[in-house]
This record gives structure tokens, sequence and C-alpha cells, in this order.
């Protein structure tokens, strides 16, 4: 499974059947009890108070994740319906309404029983243009994260199958490793119902109950508070609270600009598996040898012989939540030495050394950080200027992944406007890949460009040594 835009995703053309979400009932405490009504997570309120204060300005900010997967044979269409009825019935924060109150924003739910789904054909579409067309506008249109549903979804029918399905969530109520369970529950309960049982799936925890226990945990923190020293210790070392990407973009100071995205493959699967053989032969895991060619890179392209970076973590543990929906996402800084006297060995031992420091503030919310470190920039549209942001999942150990093959799923996101440039990296069994969104700007293709082909030969160069069978 990679993430990647939505246009290189290679979608034939077919009828496209459209699922519309609504409830027989209103949502809330008052009807169904406590638990259906509560406080949104740190990210959700940030989400939502962002795309609030811009909807009526010159640039409003909006954006987007989705998938798109593969049913195999004929399709069974009350079967795909049912399946998509469970999945909205099985998680909470897709049964979300939003709403803000006085302070924070509060969220109230609708009960599983009342949520019913209504088929519309969408017609003929006659090209994979066509197709991305529809679905990029339908997107676009139908996902909004001041309303509810929050979310679209559908299917590209063709009567000699495959059948393409999509879905695509507002980030109020998603992130991308969500991806992978939206892709399976389907799948797994399209599978039941086509044999006429229930989906017996593992069960999926409430997102809003995460949310709870986040606020309780975190919402009277402190600047004071001891839980911030390595917030603060990063600041002193850095002089902000954000990590500047260390390259030109072409960017000018508090400006938004229209987004584009990019994938490539860097790596290939003897390439990948030889790199991660380096890795442990010094030590370290593949992910540590990842992040130190990137910063390699980065130096070489004219960055700093010190590695700073926002990295998101999965908050999702490995209880129920990995089944679930939802932001279950933190953001960290790391710091690392990449000093050109450093070998691979001591690089690598510096990732760790990083990575290690950096867990131990794992529970402490980026948005509780941000909000009392760095108050002049917490009201603003944006970062403050391009931020060094880096991403890295393993899709080999998402649930379900043992099917990717067959189920041939692919993740995607968009975003109205950025002012820098976000990379997230992907392994699978085929490899390693890049997708980066980035300002839409001459300056920026070329740097990034430039920036791509040289990791491409650090990662390479630092595979090399390690002898892998063929």
């Amino acid at each position: 499974m990679r993430q990647a835009p939505l246009e290189a995703a290679d979608i034939a053309p077919g009828h496209i059947v459209q699922w519309n979400v609504r409830s027989s009932g209103a949502a809330g405490a008052d009807r169904h009890g406590e638990e259906y009504a509560g406080s949104a997570s740190f990210n959700q309120d940030k989400h939502h108070s962002l795309i609030d204060e811009t909807r009526n300005s010159e640039e409003p900010l909006a954006s987007w994740l989705a998938v798109t997967f593969e049913i195999e044979g004929p399709l069974d269409q009350r079967a795909l319906e049912s399946a998509l009825l469970f999945l909205v019935r099985r998680h909470h924060v897709l049964r979300c309404e939003f709403h803000r109150l006085v302070g924070d924003l509060s969220y109230a739910v609708h009960r599983p029983e009342e949520i019913e789904l209504e088929a519309v054909g969408m017609g003929e579409f006659d090209t994979p243009q066509e197709v991305h067309a529809f679905l990029t506008d339908s997107f676009r249109k139908h996902i909004d994260t001041l309303e509810w549903p929050a979310f679209t979804m559908g299917a590209v029918v063709r009567d000699d199958g495959p059948t393409t399905v999509y879905l695509a969530f507002d980030h109020i109520v998603s992130d991308g490793m969500s991806m992978p369970n939206v892709v399976r529950d389907v799948q797994l309960a399209y599978a039941a119902y086509c044999d006429g049982t229930e989906p017996d799936l593992p069960e999926a925890g409430s997102y809003m109950e995460f949310a709870r226990e986040q606020r309780h945990r975190y919402t009277s923190i402190g600047v004071d508070d001891d839980r911030l020293a390595y917030w603060k210790s990063f600041i002193a070392r850095n002089g902000s609270l954000f990590p500047r990407f260390p390259l030109d973009l072409g960017t000018e100071p508090s400006r938004l600009y229209p987004a584009v995205g990019d994938t490539a493959t860097l790596l290939d699967a003897r390439q990948t598996a030889a790199l991660e053989a380096r890795c442990e032969e010094v030590g370290g895991k593949f992910f540590m040898g990842l992040f130190a060619a990137v910063a390699v890179a980065l130096r070489e392209e004219g960055g700093p012989d010190v590695y700073r970076a926002l990295m998101p973590l999965s908050e999702r543990g490995r209880g129920t939540w990995r089944h679930s929906l939802g932001w279950f996402v933190n953001t960290l800084p790391i710091e690392f030495s990449v000093a050109e006297e450093l070998d691979f060995a001591q690089l690598v031992a510096g990732v760790r050394d990083g990575f290690a420091a950096m867990m131990e503030s794992i529970d402490v919310p980026f948005v509780r950080a941000w909000e009392l470190l760095a108050p002049e920039h917490f009201t603003g549209r944006c970062w403050p200027f391009p931020v060094n942001f880096l991403s890295y999942i393993d899709m080999r150990k998402c649930p379900g992944a043992e099917n990717h093959a067959r189920w041939q799923p692919m993740a995607h996101v968009w975003v109205s406007r950025v002012n820098g440039t976000t990379s997230w990296f992907q392994r699978d069994v085929d490899g390693l890949h890049i997708h980066t969104v980035h300002v839409d700007l001459p300056q920026a293709h070329r740097t990034m460009a430039r920036l791509q082909h040289t990791l491409r030969g650090t990662l390479l160069a630092m595979a090399a040594p390690a002898a892998v069978p063929a």
C-alpha cells in the first residue's frame, strides 16, 4: 500500500455509485447518554478552528484523505452497501457532529442503528480522466470539516469487474493510519455479507474515548509543567518551536500557495532489504537509516549539520485503537548530528538516541505544546515558515497487509494551500516510496527534484555494503 496523489491512481472507467449517509435521529448526550457527547481532541479542535476561521477568506483552507481499492469479480452491490453501512456504524468518529459552543469544540454522536445509506447512481464515465475529474470534484464539494458527515464514499462499477471502491474523509475524522483499517473493514465485511454471514472483526475502540482521556490528562497542563522539558530544550537549541525546512522553496513569509503532490519509488524491494540489513549490522532499525539518509541529503544540498524535524507518531498503541478510525497522531521534534565526519554507524546511533529522547515525551499533545510555548503563532493560518516535516510508515505491518496484493489499496492526500513542504515515506513489499506535497512554485519544484535525486543516491550508497541473498 502506498500514498500518492489521486491522479496517480489507475482507475478504469465505469458506472459510479455514491452512497449518501443520513441519520433518522438527533445526536447527543441528551438522547443517548454521556458516552455520546463530549469535547473533541486537541487535533480536532485546532483543525476545526483553522477551517472555520478561513472559510470566508480569500484563501479558504481545506483538505481530505482518501483511499481507493479493488473488489474482485462481479459486484454484489447490496453486500457492498451493507459493508459500508457496517463501517459507519462500527466507528464512533464517523457518526460525530462537531459544534463550537463556548471555548472547546464539542461533539455529539449518532446512534449506530439510526444510520442509513442511500445509493445514488452518478452515471457512466468513459475514460480514466473523467473518473479522476469526478472524484476530485466530489471530494472537494462533499467533504466539509464543519458539516456532518465529513466523508463520502462510492464505487466505480464495471460489468466485467473488478470494482474500485473509494472513500474520502476530512482530517477531523481520520488519519493516514486509518486508511488500511478502512480497507480491511470494508473488504472483510463485504466478503461476510456475500456469504450471508455477519462480519467478525476485532474490537475497534472509540476515538472519542481517546479524546476524553487526552483532555482529562492535558487540558490543565501549564507552561511550567515538567512534561514540557523536552520541548523547551529543543526550542532553546533550535531558536523556535518549529524546525525550519533548510532549503529554498521560493516562498515569502506568511503566505500560502497552491499545493502540488508528487510520488516516486526510492528503492526497490531488494535495495530496501539491503539498507535494512546494513542498519541491523550497526544496531539500528530501517527507519533510522532512512532518517540518516534524509539528513545527509539535506546537508549535501546546503542544509545544516544538525538535523531537526517534526515527526508524526501514532498514538494507537497495541490495544483496540489499533483497529480504529480517528486522528491518533502526535507530532514531536527530533534532532541529531549529521556532521560530515560521522560514519554510517555513528549516524544511525545519533538517530537512535534522538528518537529515544523524543519518545520520552510522546504523550504530550503537540497542539498543547504549541499553544503554551509558541502562543504568538498558535492562531495563525499556518506555521510561521516552511517546516521540516517527515513521516514514515511500514505498510507491511498494517492490519490487512497480507491481502494488499489482491486488494490493491492506495492512500491519497489533498490540501488546498500550503506554505512549505511535507514528505511521507512508506515501505511496502515493493520497496520504499516517497510522497511529497509542496508549494507549487518553480523554485520549489527545482529544490525538491534535486533533493529527491540526492536522497536516492544517498540511500543506495548506504545500502551498498550489505549483501542480501537473491
